[in-house]
């Protein structure tokens, strides 16, 4: 029988990396984003939603994901950078937009899950979870949710292994963004992203596959930084 994944943010980057990846593994793959991506494959089922649109995840997505009923992994991939500005600079009405989307939409998910049968769930963190880079205050506050977010569930979620995993730095426009466009002496995390290794989201896709082949040596409910575990 065909094993269930689903993907959220799967139009592009990350989530587009997850899908042919596990299309061309064979598997049946739902994903969740805005715009449909370019894909044409019987595996593929595609559900066009917002999801930055909090209230209306439950009622619009509960049935659809209750018809498949179970799931062999979920990627919540699905996500937002916000502004990379000094926090003094940023509004309350800024943070919330970057935190309702990274935070509250993967409740709003997760109570769904709670309800299904799902093996695995992988929420996309950040090491800037865990350091408070001069710029990214919106990212890094949302993502320090998410891995909060991920541990309280996992007292829940009983049946389920639920991990909040840091990917490290994927070649994106928005990483070349910040690479290339912002003043290093104002944001040193710049040089940093610069000085240190960036994959491609395909090499990342097989990497978090990795992990999830080897998901049972992490516990459930905990912050995985994929740069600093040994999974070969």
């Amino acid at each position: 029988m065909q094993k269930n994944i689903l993907i959220t943010g799967c139009s592009s980057g990350l989530g587009l990396a997850l899908t042919n990846f596990y299309l061309q593994k064979g598997f049946k793959v739902f994903g969740i984003s805005r715009n449909r991506p370019n894909i044409e494959d019987k595996n593929f089922t595609h559900f066009s939603f917002d999801l930055s649109k909090i209230s209306e995840i439950k009622k619009n997505l509960t049935t659809i994901l209750s018809d498949v009923h179970k799931f062999e992994t979920v990627y919540l991939n699905a996500g937002m950078l916000g502004k990379i500005k000094l926090l003094k600079d940023l509004t309350i009405e800024k943070l919330n937009k970057v935190y309702s989307l990274n935070v509250y939409a993967n409740k709003e998910l997760l109570d769904i899950f709670m309800t299904l049968e799902v093996k695995n769930i992988i929420i996309i963190s950040s090491g800037a979870s865990k350091n408070g880079y001069i710029g990214w205050g919106a990212y890094s506050l949302s993502k320090a949710g998410v891995n909060i977010l991920v541990n309280l569930y996992s007292n829940e979620m009983k049946n389920t292994k639920i991990l909040a995993v840091a990917p490290g730095v994927i070649k994106t426009p928005m990483t070349d963004f910040i690479r290339f466009e912002l003043d290093e002496t104002i944001f040193p995390s710049v040089k940093k992203l610069n000085n240190g290794i960036i994959q491609t989201p395909q090499e990342t896709a097989e990497k978090l596959d990795n992990l999830i082949s080897k998901i049972d040596l992490f516990t459930t409910g905990s912050y995985v930084d994929i740069r600093e575990v040994e999974l070969n």
